[in-house]
């Protein structure tokens, strides 16, 4: 018994001494150091006896070792997530220990954050909250309304006191979550966080709605971003945002990649950044980050139908009576979706919890309506995770009537899904991704005529296929 004073902290992180050798004994293996610190955060954050000023210590600490290692696991995933079928476990398997870590370290500084918290710890807190909400969007959902609860409460606090850097941390998650994600590929989600985070000093703020301010949250919810389509209700909590004077920041640097001066170099993007990718990604923010939203081309309706799905290159070549050279039989078994709504140009649709970790922005599929027996092409244009574990898809149509060709091309043949445009004389062709050399022609013969296509650009890639629109020309006998 101790005569003067209490107990100390039964903890093995109650030393500072002692919890700088427990993390410098991580295991080597990055997969399960992320783990280990995961639970390091758990435990450090709810251990009793310790005070609130070495409870925040800790939880520094082992957030500042994690930081190497959170980033080289976030590069295999990228590349993981670039690959073949064949690495999709190992996708999972490490988005779920990222994502795990950043739940934990989110939960650990939530706990230790009150009116006293020193400025770290706070800023600590939006950044966790943020990965997570950031994670969440890598896999398009669901977005937990509970993580923006914690955000917006941990903000309203660094606004109170006032804590300058808070607001920049919050504005790149806020634009982030407002920017359209959804309808963003996998690949340019990644872009489109670094520029967000390079953009962020111009991002604007302000306690009541105007023109240039189309995004709105209220701190005193758990609610995410959401677009002003008319004037919110005021209240204390209520924050109206937008990309103040990062919109001609977007501007310029669209027309600067147009003219070819190459990518700005306040982006700090790299010397090998892609331009075409950045210009598709900026493009994206000046529609969206627009005063007005943008409109649909086509009017949409409500309905209620079933719909056979099948995906990738190989699964639309076989829907269309061809044999696709994938080892993958199952995507050639088609899926069961319902429409929500159809218009002129795609459809909307509810798709239930299936083995679809095929499912992404960009996706090549072939539909087939219920009792139909003809097949549309298309691509996924936007993906949302529901909380139900149902997920909401929009679908762009591509051709109501494809055909499947062999077309010749460099002294070889190659199966192809012809895609006949609305115009006559133009038609684009999606191929297998890697076989198609820019710039050549391609031939094809049909209905008994040569079929000569010249190539106008590419129009879309995904990860197995390739879209590339040409001019049709008949070749006279």
């Amino acid at each position: 018994m101790k005569l003067f004073g209490g107990a100390k902290p039964d903890h093995p992180m109650a030393d500072r001494k002692e919890a700088r050798r427990l993390l410098d004994a991580l295991p080597a293996q990055d997969l399960k150091a992320a783990e280990e610190l995961a639970h390091w955060h758990e435990s450090a954050s709810t251990a009793q006896g310790l005070k609130p000023e070495e409870r925040a210590q800790r939880i520094a600490m082992i957030d500042e070792t994690g930081q190497q290692r959170l980033k080289k696991l976030e590069r295999d995933y990228l590349t993981a997530a670039r690959g073949a079928r064949a690495s999709r476990a190992q996708e999972n398997l490490v988005w779920t220990r990222i994502h795990e870590y950043w739940r934990q370290a989110a939960q650990a500084y939530v706990r230790c954050i009150d009116a006293k918290s020193p400025p770290e710890v706070i800023l600590g807190g939006l950044r966790a909250l943020a990965e997570q909400l950031k994670w969440q969007q890598r896999r398009y959902g669901p977005i937990d309304p509970a993580v923006w609860g914690m955000m917006n409460r941990v903000y309203a606090l660094a606004e109170a006191r006032p804590i300058a850097e808070a607001r920049p941390e919050f504005l790149k998650a806020a634009m982030f979550a407002a920017s359209s994600p959804d309808s963003l590929l996998a690949h340019e989600l990644e872009l489109a966080e670094r520029l967000i985070a390079a953009l962020a000093p111009g991002f604007a703020l302000a306690k009541a709605a105007t023109p240039e301010l189309p995004y709105w949250i209220d701190l005193a919810q758990a609610m995410a971003p959401a677009r002003a389509l008319r004037p919110p209700q005021a209240a204390p909590g209520l924050r109206c945002f937008g990309p103040g004077t990062a919109a001609a920041a977007v501007r310029g640097m669209i027309e600067r990649i147009e003219s070819g001066r190459g990518i700005a170099s306040e982006l700090k993007l790299g010397a090998g950044a892609d331009a075409e990718l950045v210009l598709g990604v900026l493009r994206h923010f000046a529609l969206y980050w627009a005063a007005e939203p943008p409109g649909r081309k086509h009017a949409r309706h409500s309905m209620k139908s079933s719909l056979t799905v099948t995906h990738g290159f190989d699964g639309v070549v076989q829907a269309l009576g061809g044999a696709g050279e994938s080892l993958d039989f199952g995507k050639g078994a088609g899926e069961s979706w319902t429409v929500e709504n159809v218009s002129a140009g795609g459809f909307g649709a509810l798709v239930p919890q299936a083995k679809s970790d095929w499912l992404k922005v960009g996706a090549l599929l072939a539909v087939q309506p219920d009792g139909g027996k003809n097949w549309l092409v298309g691509t996924v244009r936007r993906l949302s995770k529901l909380q139900n574990r149902e997920t909401r898809v929009g679908v762009r149509t591509l051709s109501r009537a494809p055909t499947l060709s062999r077309f010749a091309l460099r002294s070889t043949e190659a199966q192809g899904v012809l895609l006949p445009g609305q115009d006559a004389g133009e038609a684009a062709i999606a191929l297998r991704a890697g076989i198609y050399a820019p710039g050549e022609n391609l031939e094809a013969s049909i209905g008994g005529k040569q079929h000569v296509y010249l190539p106008q650009g590419v129009a879309e890639r995904g990860e197995d296929y390739e879209i590339v629109k040409f001019k049709e020309m008949v070749r006279e006998s």
